[in-house]
């Protein structure tokens, strides 16, 4: 027979119990998994550090009531193409617009606004504003052509983070260059957003022709083998193949405030359309005149110059 065990021995040994006093885990900032205090400390130590800029930006989109079919499908083109945007309801299109788009904007918590006013059921302007203290551009649109219309082969990833291009004339004068900041901060997708995706993937192209700013929208399309798998000098052979929408913007004034306030500047090679709808008025009038002051030298003419009588006119009457 063995030995017996001491009982000393056979006693299992007891759990050591936690410390009570153990910190609790805290709770998750923007900055991660760290305590306030932490967080404060290490911004004390390295002050450099704690002051980083995070983009916030925030775009709410919405339109005036009655408007095109043709301009609403262009909004919701829009809305699909900026992931940091939000959509609201319909507003009415007064002269106290200014005050109520700012409210709203406000309510949801955004920075800048897109407003697409319809007119006339015809004439569409844009408002790209910052908001609540501007400044704020209104565009007349021109050559709209939507996506469902244009039916292009180019297919990126929705949500994407866009690549921003301009033409080198936005910087030959100052209001050019406004405009190419706020167009930067609007159509911008902010890093780590979200609702975005972390690729880049189409390119957005801003260019200016006649004074007007033409946008274009293209998918970066890069050679693949079967497997998925970018060919050998794949870089060299990339294309561009557009998506839509296609627009252009035609600048009309700039404003220091959000939807109104001081004019900074006013475009002086801008023609309304009802001017232009009225001088094509004008000219069809003038055709109509035209012909009616014909109608009446012809008359003239015959009443001055008469038909000499026929001697064999009663000829055959018997």
């Amino acid at each position: 027979m063995g030995k017996k065990r001491k009982r000393s021995e056979t006693q299992t040994a007891e759990p050591t119990k936690k410390d009570e006093g153990a910190p609790e885990r805290p709770k998750r900032t923007l900055l991660g998994w760290k305590d306030k205090e932490e967080v404060k400390n290490q911004s004390e130590s390295n002050p450099d550090s704690s002051h980083f800029f995070r983009n916030k930006e925030k775009v709410m989109v919405t339109c005036s009531r009655r408007i095109n079919y043709r301009y609403r499908h262009l909004m919701l083109n829009m809305v699909s193409l900026l992931p940091h945007c939000k959509k609201d309801n319909k507003v009415e299109s007064r002269s106290s617009k200014g005050a109520t788009l700012n409210e709203l904007i406000e309510l949801r918590g955004c920075s800048s606004a897109l407003f697409f006013e319809c007119r006339k059921h015809q004439d569409l302007y844009l408002w790209m504003a910052k908001c609540p203290s501007g400044p704020s551009v209104k565009f007349l649109v021109n050559a709209v052509h939507t996506m469902e219309e244009l039916k292009l082969t180019g297919n990126h990833l929705k949500g994407s983070r866009p690549l921003l291009t301009f033409s080198g004339n936005f910087e030959k004068d100052a209001h050019w260059k406004l405009l190419k900041e706020m167009i930067t901060q609007i159509f911008g997708t902010p890093k780590e957003h979200r609702k975005s995706k972390p690729y880049h993937d189409h390119v957005f192209v801003f260019s200016i022709v006649d004074d007007h700013i033409w946008f274009r929208n293209y998918q970066i399309s890069v050679p693949h083998n079967e497997s998925d798998k970018m060919i050998r000098g794949g870089l060299d052979k990339m294309t561009l193949v557009e998506v839509g929408p296609r627009f252009c913007l035609n600048p009309i004034k700039i404003f220091a405030g959000s939807f109104g306030g001081p004019t900074l500047y006013e475009n002086p090679f801008y023609v309304s359309p009802n001017q232009i709808r009225a001088m094509e008025k004008r000219q069809k009038a003038g055709k109509y005149a035209k012909k009616v002051k014909a109608k009446t030298r012809r008359k003239m003419h015959e009443l001055s110059n008469p038909l000499e009588p026929d001697e064999f006119a009663d000829m055959w009457r018997e």
